[in-house]
């Protein structure tokens, strides 16, 4: 039986060897532990990749390295860094992992959709007009 002081003494932190997650974020580039695919007979450079993929994501990443292994390298914090837009990094990191799991461009690669041209808040609104109530005008107030 452990007495009262030796068992105050030990410490509840979890240890190094703990299989518990830790609940922290790390600041690693995970983008340099994935494998570099290989380039493909259509796609030979990065700019090619990023005109595949479309969205006119090549004048918007106007920072892409010119080697091949070193755009595949690149992190979202990268291109955050350099000012890349959330959709377009998220779009373009998103083609990148499908690309490296052998996929062809052609089935992945999208355009945006477009913006909805009636906005609102469900039936009331439709086709750009809005819908009266179908109550009689004589029993509306009442």
């Amino acid at each position: 039986m452990l007495s009262l002081a030796a068992a105050s003494s030990r410490s509840f932190r979890p240890c190094s060897t703990s299989f518990l997650p830790s609940l922290t974020r790390t600041l690693v580039n995970r983008a340099l532990n994935k494998p570099i695919p290989s380039p493909t007979e259509d796609i030979v450079t990065p700019k090619d990749f990023l005109n595949k993929i479309g969205r006119d994501i090549q004048s918007k990443m106007s920072f892409a390295p010119e080697s091949w292994d070193d755009f595949w390298r690149l992190s979202g914090l990268d291109m955050r860094k350099a000012g890349m837009g959330v959709k377009d990094r998220r779009y373009t990191l998103w083609c990148m992992s499908k690309f490296r799991r052998g996929i062809p461009v052609e089935e992945f690669a999208h355009e945006m959709k477009p913006k909805k041209t009636v906005r609102g808040w469900g039936p009331s609104v439709q086709n750009g007009k809005r819908i009266r109530s179908k109550i009689p005008k004589h029993l509306r107030g009442k």
